[in-house]
């Protein structure tokens, strides 16, 4: 339906070239670096939009490994840099560990984007346990462009977080015994299980057996989960509004909340629990980052952990939240988020023939009914290979949506139409 561009990963190039020892994140030697280089450039001259890594420790295997790549010498990605600057275009994109950015890993950024001359993006995000670090990131930024270094930062468009369901890979009677005796039923079954009197008691104040653990990740979490009640979801709730913050009001037990809502519409109920960029208690790191000239639009998980995180409505919540309906700090311009998700981000990725309204540029046009633009709750869809399944979230308001001058959306509904193609490197 839409045009879609790709990047050639760190990862598989690893696997590719030096096999198992890859996979390890074994060292890579002299000709497994210009192997590497070989193939990268081969790879953007095929049109690859750059190239992609990462360096974060909680990019791992199934079975607990870190993915290849992930703790690599610069020398190997420098190896990299040089195959991009030979072909004159493509990003060079990681995501990191956030606590490492500012130190240990800004150095070598700042060498690879001089020697490549190719613009270097890094995933900008807020952890609680270094809430003001991405302050020091943005300086650092400002300076590398006062030097001329094309560097810039991915900024999420609110917090990264999990919408906690049954259905989903992800929620805190996971780590309840009570619950892991009926997790494998089907889930009507699993529903009148959870509804006995005697399983709900132990739900309710059965403290698990488990080192701490779900103390660590339900109970001392409670102020950072929220109750998802209805559609147009508040992503920027206050902390009294937390599970935590009910049950203190009420005298509530929060694990009848927590319990109560998950089973909630036929087990469908959801609970929304923001674990980057809500240090705060609010999105203020989130604005004040987008108004950085050099950070970008990015990071929002659409097409990752489908079973845990719904991020495919965030260009709709760009437009409703951060210009219409905020209401706990200041909104950002209409025309600003429009350009943010637009122009800015197509000539970021080298594709000049889009994101404008002109002449010779590219029909793609959404027409929205600004006012009543919103979103669904999200729902466990499976139609995924092999039944997989993936949270979706439609959007409400769009008028029309043409790709390359053909209507793929009316009044909301697909119309049917796939204009969509692979972009193959820069456009012009």
């Amino acid at each position: 339906m839409i045009d879609v561009g790709t990047q050639i990963a760190h990862g598989a190039l690893r696997a590719y070239v030096m096999g198992q020892r890859g996979a390890d994140n074994e060292p890579a030697n002299a000709d497994d670096c210009v192997n590497m280089a070989r193939l990268v450039e081969e790879a953007l001259r095929a049109g690859a939009l750059g190239f992609s890594t990462s360096r974060t420790p909680l990019h791992k295997s199934k079975s607990g490994e870190l993915v290849p790549g992930t703790m690599v010498d610069p020398a190997e990605l420098y190896a990299i840099a040089d195959a991009m600057s030979r072909v004159g275009h493509g990003n060079f994109q990681f995501s990191p560990e956030h606590v490492r950015v500012p130190i240990e890993e800004w150095p070598w950024m700042r060498e690879l984007a001089q020697r490549s001359g190719r613009p270097v993006s890094v995933n900008l995000s807020q952890t609680d346990q270094s809430p003001d670090l991405w302050r020091s990131v943005l300086e650092l930024l400002t300076q590398a462009h006062d030097d001329g270094i094309p560097i810039y930062t991915q900024v999420a468009g609110r917090s990264i977080g999990i919408m906690y369901c049954m259905q989903g890979s992800a929620h805190p009677l996971l780590f309840h015994p009570a619950y892991a005796e009926v997790q494998n039923l089907p889930l009507a079954e699993r529903l009148i299980a959870l509804a006995d009197p005697v399983r709900r008691e132990r739900l309710l104040n059965e403290i698990p057996n488990d080192g701490g653990l779900f103390q660590k990740i339900v109970f001392d979490k409670l102020d950072g989960m929220w109750i998802v009640d209805g559609a147009n979801i508040d992503y920027e709730p206050s902390r009294e509004d937390s599970i935590g913050g009910i049950a203190r009001r009420t005298g509530v037990n929060p694990m009848q909340l927590i319990v109560d809502q998950l089973c909630r519409d036929d087990g469908n109920g959801m609970i929304y629990a923001p674990f980057f960029n809500y240090s705060y208690g609010d999105l203020s790191m989130a604005y004040e980052a987008h108004r950085h000239p050099h950070t970008r639009m990015g990071l929002s998980d659409a097409g990752a952990h489908c079973g845990a995180i719904c991020d495919g409505g965030m260009p709709t919540f760009m437009l409703t939240h951060w210009t219409r309906d905020r209401t706990r700090g200041p909104r950002l311009p209409l025309e600003f988020i429009v350009h943010r998700q637009t122009r800015q981000t197509a000539e970021f990725y080298g594709l000049h023939d889009r994101g404008l309204i002109a002449p010779g540029m590219r029909a793609d046009i959404n027409i929205i009914d600004y006012d009543n633009l919103g979103f669904d709750v999200p729902r466990m869809a499976y139609d995924l290979p092999a039944n997989g399944r993936r949270l979706v979230q439609h959007g409400q308001g769009y008028k029309a949506t043409f790709v390359a001058g053909v209507q793929t959306v009316d009044n909301d509904s697909f119309t049917g139409q796939l204009p969509g193609r692979l972009v193959r490197g820069p456009q012009r």
